[in-house]
């Protein structure tokens, strides 16, 4: 009813704001009727439900996010890593001045009091991945408990998993056009991260730059 004005939007206030203080009235009646009914005890009447509600206090706080840390030195945890590989380590190097060719992401994988650190380390040329790692707190310290090192490969979390790209070559396919992909998805139980499931999808066949000639008439 946009373009309206005048007393019929203030007339609607009031009819809905009185139909609303009508039915709070109702509805106070009515659980004053309830509670006499129970012999005068109320909510004291329902034992078994309260004991219910202090029960689930504890699940409850353990739903608690996890705390975000401080901004992690990625280039530092990578090299001193004895899990990542002394090629992966060759690669990390600046590409301008102190710029580092590597993502970093946090989020709740490993179900922590802090939250985990994703790093992907690429290339400086084409940003391709060469090498993908989780890091959990423990202790105060961060401990590796992801790695792929099979390039192409970029790791990322989805809704509280870890879901890795690995792109596929054909033979002949340069580096910009892989001919298509396989995405995984680990979450994380037991201690480790297990394979949920994986998708391959193929890339479509880009067309070439030639037009296509007009239909003879």
């Amino acid at each position: 009813m946009r373009g309206l004005t005048g007393a019929w939007p203030t007339r609607a206030r009031t009819t809905a704001r009185a139909a609303s203080t009508a039915t709070a009235v109702l509805a106070a009646a009515v659980l004053f009727v309830a509670g006499c009914g129970t012999g005068g005890t109320g909510a004291r009447d329902e034992g078994p439900a309260h004991a219910d509600s202090v029960a689930s206090a504890p699940a409850a706080a353990s739903a608690q996010p996890s705390r975000t840390p401080d901004r992690v030195d990625a280039v530092r945890l990578v090299k001193a890593d004895p899990a990542v590989s002394a090629e992966v380590k060759r690669e990390l190097q600046p590409c301008v001045a102190d710029e580092y060719p590597v993502d970093v992401s946090y989020g709740n994988l490993t179900r922590g009091a802090v939250d985990d650190v994703v790093v992907n380390v690429l290339t400086c040329g084409d940003a391709v991945g060469v090498g993908s790692y989780v890091y959990r707190e423990q202790g105060g310290a961060y401990v590796n408990v992801f790695s792929a090192e099979e390039p192409p490969v970029y790791a990322e979390i989805d809704r509280g998993d870890l879901v890795v790209t690995k792109q596929v070559y054909d033979r002949g396919d340069p580096v910009s056009s892989p001919s298509g992909e396989n995405v995984i998805t680990y979450r994380w139980g037991s201690g480790r991260f297990a394979e949920e499931y994986r998708t391959h999808n193929d890339y479509g066949q880009v067309a070439g730059s030639e037009p296509t000639p007009m239909p003879a008439d």
